[in-house]
């Protein structure tokens, strides 16, 4: 039995980062696993420049609320949901993707956590597993499933590594061109299109 496992941003939905770093007009904040492999790394250097800013959850969450799934997406989702189980593994935390995923029809989502104090500083995450997509690829492929990967991230590679297929959807020039053996798509029709060979 099959099931599909997708990465969210820049997947399903633009980059939070991204978009809150144009909001909040730090650009340095535009830095995500698409630059940088070690996200541990990355997320305790952006909540340090929360807290050098004096800016918490409400801050981030205010703006999460403007965004809306990348065009196509929803449709995308509902059509691939119609087919096979969908989730979407995602580094990102429950604090952070309950709007988009509203927007999104509610697939399934496995996320991380954030530890948030009483005044609304993000103090720690909590990862829900090590190597979180990975880990969960293979506890997939444990009980029985074939998985079908897709991403576009640094982040996303061993699980993509790990599938049956594996794919990258809207990823950039230079993971393109250090995996050259990996399909990849830049529109939603191709996407599914790919995913529906990949079922049969």
């Amino acid at each position: 039995m099959d099931i599909v496992c997708l990465d969210m941003e820049g997947v399903l939905v633009p980059e939070i980062w991204i978009a809150f770093s144009k909001a909040s007009g730090i650009p340095e904040l535009k830095r995500t696993t698409r630059d940088e492999p070690d996200y541990d790394k990355l997320m305790r250097w952006r909540l340090g420049i929360l807290k050098e800013h004096g800016l918490g959850l409400k801050e981030v969450q205010d703006v999460i609320a403007t965004i809306d799934p990348l065009p196509g997406a929803r449709e995308f989702l509902d059509e691939l949901r119609s087919l096979t189980q969908v989730i979407v593994i995602s580094d990102t935390f429950t604090q952070f993707a309950g709007p988009l995923m509203k927007k999104l029809g509610y697939p399934t989502l496995f996320c991380n956590s954030l530890d948030v104090a009483d005044d609304g500083e993000i103090v720690d995450f909590k990862m829900r597993i090590e190597n979180s997509k990975l880990s969960t690829v293979k506890a997939l492929q444990s009980i029985g499933f074939d998985t079908i990967a897709a991403g576009d991230s640094f982040n996303d590679l061993d699980m993509i590594r790990a599938s049956r297929v594996g794919m990258l959807f809207k990823s950039t020039p230079q993971i393109i061109a250090d995996n050259p053996d990996l399909p990849h798509f830049e529109d939603f029709p191709e996407f599914l299109a790919a995913i529906k060979a990949a079922l049969q």
